[in-house]
């Protein structure tokens, strides 16, 4: 998957990569200049070479100097470019997902998924691309000139290199299982304050500052250890070769030394030899490094592939037929279970075209479901959904969705103005008749007295505004929409009296010709509807309007009861 991001990029990571062997190609060319200085400048007394020699060096480093920025700049381009495409693909992924899915994760979680993860697969790209390939010329280059000046030292000065196997092994080991640990527990550090942070009221009404900080301080607890722990590793690996590069200059010096002070060799010639390996220490230390940062990337790499690699259990059919000419909508024997807890138990009713039809009952009875599969945010175990005679099913997902609009009880609002959350980033609105949804959603009313007007922020998750004034904000998304079918999930329950009334009267607007379907506790709101329909545990026991279901004297008139003594 990495490797497909990155090689959409890879004339420019090319053109980096020449740059990088001409970066890391200096130190070896470097460390061949200096036999002829000490040879020829300082032992015979050539000062006429200082110029040439010393512009040679002059020259290196300026050139060094130009392509390691250069490289640098255009990989880390590629870097950045790479994992943002990965974040826009993420979450593109996840957002195409299962209603189940983002119940069994939570949004912290998620956040940690799209941003921490591929930051960290961000991190090592950068590193790799823009180092590892410099690097590794470097060595090649300072080795080949040692190996030139004398094969037998180069392979005194590796004697220690065989000790680092087993270790760098167990460490890279060690590494990518505590970065798994650490990236679970970053998503549940996300998740604790994403919860926090929401539900700030209850926090302070309840007096739960000391619990929730308590809480977050364990938490970060075991972050910090994880954290230390995976340094500690990730140290291992440059630290042993610390000790073998150690071990390899004092085998140089015991075998090479003696050649120098019998005349064998020349200054210059140990010289050049001792810098090439001094110069091969730092990339030989990052490359070591890099054992232990690959791990940390592997691990986020691992957790991306898992998202990526879930597929939708709702999809739209390979062909689907047209879009029915009626709209109504009929659930037959439908069975439904979250798991193993059966919410609907063989579900049968009709909402007829052009008519409200209102669904009741006890809380947990289902009703919320039938909204979920009638749009197939999830997909029923059994039976048949239909809109005009056309299983939902069998219609393209986009197309089925369009067919409606909806008013929840919490309508989301986003931390966006008051006319990005009507218009839900919708260019084809002109004003007349975003001026008419306004009108109709008596949004008007109350943004004419706001300092800014429509462009007034509505604050994070529509904290700006009442409740009333977001669920009108919602009611005028859904007169936009201009759907032929209206979902209404307790659109009113949590207003006072006058913003009821107030949204009541747009919502009975909004309905006018459709078909409507509501889902309502507070049974007043519902006694003008067309139909009511009364469901007990996942199964319709009564229907009918509601002077006929009172006189029936069943399960309808129970729970008006129950609201009249309330």
């Amino acid at each position: 998957m990495w490797r497909g991001y990155l090689g959409r990029h890879w004339p420019k990571m090319a053109f980096a990569g020449v740059l990088m062997a001409i970066e890391g190609g200096c130190l070896g060319v470097l460390s061949w200049m200096l036999e002829p200085l000490f040879d020829k400048v300082f032992t015979e007394g050539q000062s006429g070479l200082i110029w040439l020699v010393g512009g040679g060096i002059l020259g290196l480093f300026l050139m060094r100097a130009l392509t390691s920025v250069a490289a640098k700049a255009l990989l880390t381009d590629v870097a950045q470019r790479s994992s943002t495409a990965m974040q826009v693909d993420l979450l593109r992924h996840i957002l195409r997902l299962d209603q189940s899915f983002f119940q069994e994760n939570p949004p912290g979680a998620l956040i940690e998924r799209v941003q921490g993860d591929t930051l960290a697969v961000q991190g090592v790209w950068s590193i790799f691309i823009t180092g590892a390939g410099r690097d590794i010329v470097a060595l090649i280059s300072l080795f080949a000139v040692a190996i030139a000046i004398d094969w037998r030292w180069t392979a005194a000065a590796l004697i220690g290199a065989p000790l680092l196997i087993v270790p760098t092994s167990l460490a890279q080991r060690y590494i990518r299982r505590k970065t798994r640990q650490m990236r679970a527990e970053a998503g549940a550090r996300a998740t604790r304050l994403d919860e926090v942070f929401h539900g700030v009221s209850a926090v302070k009404l309840y007096q739960m500052e000391e619990y929730q900080i308590g809480r977050f301080d364990r938490l970060v607890a075991r972050i910090r250890k994880l954290m230390v722990k995976m340094a500690v590793s990730q140290s291992m690996v440059p630290g042993m070769i610390d000790a073998v590069t150690g071990i390899g200059f004092f085998a140089v010096l015991v075998l090479g030394g003696p050649e120098i002070a019998e005349g064998k060799r020349s200054v210059g010639e140990f010289m050049s030899f001792f810098t090439a390996m001094a110069l091969a220490f730092q990339p030989l230390r990052r490359l070591g490094g890099l054992a232990g940062t690959w791990q940390t990337a592997a691990a986020s790499l691992e957790r991306l592939y898992r998202v990526f690699d879930i597929r939708p259990a709702v999809a739209a059919p390979a062909r689907p037929v047209a879009l029915p000419a009626t709209t109504a909508i009929r659930f037959e024997a439908v069975q439904f279970a979250y798991g193993p807890k059966p919410v609907l138990r063989g579900l049968s009713f009709t909402a007829e075209a052009g008519k409200t039809t209102a669904l009741v009952g006890p809380s947990g009875a289902g009703k919320s479901s039938v909204f979920n599969l009638l749009t197939r945010l999830v997909d029923a175990q059994g039976g048949t959904i239909s809109v005009g005679g056309v299983p939902v099913t069998a219609l393209d997902l986009a197309a089925l969705r369009a067919l409606f609009a909806t008013v929840t009880q919490d309508s989301a609002l986003f931390d966006e103005t008051i006319r990005e959350n009507v218009l839900l980033g919708r260019k084809d609105v002109d004003a007349a008749t975003l001026a008419r949804a306004l009108d109709v959603a008596y949004v008007s009313e109350f943004v004419a007295g706001l300092p800014q007007g429509l462009d007034t922020p509505a604050g994070p998750r529509g904290s700006a505004l009442s409740g009333g004034q977001r669920q009108r904000v919602a009611i005028a998304r859904a007169v936009l929409r201009d759907a032929p079918i209206l979902l209404l999930d307790e659109a009113t329950s949590a207003l006072d009296t006058a913003s009821e009334a107030k949204v009541a009267q747009a919502l009975s607007e909004l309905s006018q010709g459709r078909t409507t379907l509501v889902i309502a506790h507070r049974l007043s709101t519902v006694r003008d509807a067309d139909k009511i329909v009364v469901i007990v545990e996942g199964q319709v026991v009564e229907e009918g309007t509601h002077d006929a279901l009172l006189a029936l004297g069943g399960a309808y008139a129970g729970l008006c009861r129950m609201q009249l003594v309330e």
